[in-house]
């Protein structure tokens, strides 16, 4: 089965809209089946999970379809899917349970290419166990962030790494099983931020060597919400603050409150879809690692006809080229606000939005400070079409 962007585009209503859509690292767009699963759910009787009526088995169907899905989308055992509000939340949450178990001048390492919300949660919580954040830093020209960078900042009182597994503005894919082993060296755990890897490439948290991996469902063509996974047993040792009369299970411990189940509806329908886009393998696992396969194809050759088209436009400045990254393209354009960039490529039905994009860190290490640039991302709906335009409306801006 092979990849066919035109059958994949004629999914997603939004796309009549004629907008050519580059703020995927923001937020994708949804397919139809999305939308309908998550119709779907709200349509039909659904209480509080349980085993007696027909609508608490329905909830309990959604609400572990959802894990099995994710579970088969991240290479990991369901048991040990959380479901959170968003990936914010979800670094918050571990944090303050981790932190329980530090000490004053135990050590905390937080990188400045992360998006903030995998450096602000641990920051936070070292202070309040009166632990030591130490900051690794990336090339800046390159946009790289080595395994040295890392190991640089470990000693024997490192208790957690906390690192992207792509930059969402830069693309930056690090090395993470050469940086788990090194976090592991000294005994510490390692908290990956797949937010931005999971939308474009396959995923096997055991191979990554990662102890915590978060994502979020609306940035591969689900709904708004967020995951993190570890192992069971990694679960089992923390104890977050929680209702009394509320689970005590893993993984229900952790998840607070009502879960909202029309989005894990569709959330195990976006799973479906991409497990779908290029592939008919009996299973699930397969079909998602030979789709997400097709889909990095896909994207890397558009991808390439973007950075190749940008590099050739008098002004603009491209920012960052790791060897390995996610399709995405951060970037200037020489005596043009970022803000007007955007404003006048949204006037051609072009979305590239200019920010630091919760980046901040990285806006600042590279020198943009808290303005930012422009950033132009690809999704697997994109096309040659969509790349031409917004070519044609930088070209236009760079005047």
């Amino acid at each position: 089965m092979s990849f066919d962007v035109s059958r994949i585009r004629a999914d997603f209503p939004a796309l009549q809209d004629g907008v050519a859509y580059f703020d995927g690292p923001g937020g994708t767009q949804v397919p139809r089946q999305v939308a309908e699963a998550i119709a779907a759910a709200m349509c039909s009787g659904v209480s509080n999970r349980g085993t007696t009526t027909a609508a608490e088995r329905r909830a309990d169907r959604i609400v572990t379809g959802a894990r099995q899905a994710l579970a088969d989308l991240l290479g990991c055992d369901p048991r040990g899917v959380v479901l959170t509000r968003s990936a914010t939340q979800a670094a918050y949450d571990v944090a303050r349970a981790l932190a329980r178990g530090w000490a004053a001048g135990d050590e905390v390492v937080v990188t400045r290419l992360d998006h903030d919300s995998n450096v602000r949660p641990w920051i936070q919580a070292a202070e309040s166990a009166g632990a030591v954040v130490r900051w690794a830093g990336f090339d800046r020209e390159s946009g790289e962030l080595g395994v040295d960078a890392v190991r640089e900042q470990l000693s024997d009182r490192t208790r957690l790494v906390a690192v992207t597994g792509a930059s969402n503005i830069l693309g930056t894919r690090p090395d993470l099983p050469a940086i788990a082993d090194a976090v592991h060296a000294v005994g510490a755990l390692l908290y990956v931020d797949g937010v931005h890897l999971a939308a474009h490439t396959p995923v096997d948290v055991t191979a990554l060597g990662a102890d915590f991996f978060s994502c979020s469902p609306y940035k591969f063509l689900g709904p708004h919400h967020g995951v993190v996974v570890a192992d069971p047993g990694r679960w089992e040792g923390l104890h977050p603050d929680k209702l009394l009369a509320s689970s005590d299970q893993v993984p229900e411990r952790f998840e607070l409150g009502t879960l909202p189940y029309e989005f894990l509806a569709g959330t195990e329908a976006a799973v479906d879809y991409l497990a779908g886009l290029a592939s008919t393998a009996p299973d699930r696992r397969t079909r998602l690692l030979e789709s997400l396969r097709a889909v990095e194809q896909h994207e890397e050759a558009l991808f390439g006809k973007l950075l190749a088209g940008l590099a050739g436009i008098p002004g603009v400045r491209l920012y960052g080229a790791p060897a390995r990254r996610t399709p995405t393209a951060y970037f200037s354009v020489a005596g043009v606000p970022g803000a007007d960039v955007y404003q006048r490529l949204a006037e051609r039905k072009v979305n590239a939005p200019a920010s630091h994009f919760y980046a901040l860190e990285a806006s600042r290490w590279l020198g943009l400070g808290d303005t930012g640039a422009i950033r132009a991302g690809l999704a697997p709906y994109s096309n040659d079409e969509d790349v031409e335009r917004l070519l044609a409306g930088v070209a236009e801006v760079a005047g």
